[in-house]
């Protein structure tokens, strides 16, 4: 490629916002293929999966299917897709977390890349800042299989005051099933019984034109 048009040079020259998504998962990918440049294995992957969001989504096994990527690049990917969750929640390190705004901006960015449904604690102490998220149940594509007791376990090891539980729907729609408004009605309950105290259930979806990102049982008055 003309030295001009190669992704590492360019970003050098004018700025990672000067390149298109294909060419800064080039640099990460750093060769090509027989019969295709780094450029155009990008461009297969970001075509493949339909987004960059999709791509992000993929576990290390489902990146190296592509030929020209393997193993040591998906990790890479995969390594590269983490540190952005990771840079996004640095800011709410030692913030008092107590909105579903916040909460959606901890952990709502790496909850939308899920392909089933997770459930996680948010853990607060006293003066409601975070402590840890706690990831406590992996589910299907549509329910999260939980139980109080392991939601819970992690805020009693840490002596968490106050905890925060947040699952997501991968299908974008955060509206809460009668199974989600079961399941909260049992953490409250349990919470009181542990006084240890519930803040909110949050569900993580999709921004769309006509509904929010996510659903709060305390905005909706369920808490």
């Amino acid at each position: 490629m003309p030295e001009d048009e190669r992704p590492r040079e360019k970003l050098a020259a004018h700025g990672a916002s000067a390149l298109s998504d294909a060419e800064l998962i080039a640099i990460l990918l750093r060769t090509g293929r027989v019969g295709a440049n780094v450029i155009d294995v990008a461009r297969d992957l970001l075509k493949r999966h339909g987004s960059l969001r999709e791509l992000s989504r993929c576990n290390v096994t489902e990146l190296s299917r592509l030929p020209g990527v393997g193993v040591a690049k998906a990790v890479q990917l995969a390594a590269a897709f983490d540190l952005g969750n990771r840079l996004a929640r640095e800011p709410l390190a030692n913030q008092k977390i107590d909105s579903p705004e916040l909460v959606d901006q901890l952990v709502g960015g790496e909850m939308r890349m899920l392909r089933r449904e997770e459930m996680r604690a948010v853990l607060l102490d006293t003066r409601y800042r975070l402590i840890r998220v706690e990831n406590v149940s992996l589910g299907t594509v549509n329910e999260s299989i939980a139980h109080p007791r392991e939601i819970f376990r992690p805020a009693v090891i840490a002596s968490a005051y106050a905890v925060i539980v947040v699952h997501n729907h991968p299908s974008g729609d955060p509206s809460p099933s009668q199974a989600d408004h079961s399941l909260t009605r049992r953490l409250a309950e349990a919470a009181e019984l542990m006084q240890i105290k519930l803040l909110d259930h949050i569900i993580i979806g999709a921004q769309s034109n006509n509904r929010p990102a996510y659903f709060s049982f305390k905005e909706a008055g369920v808490l």
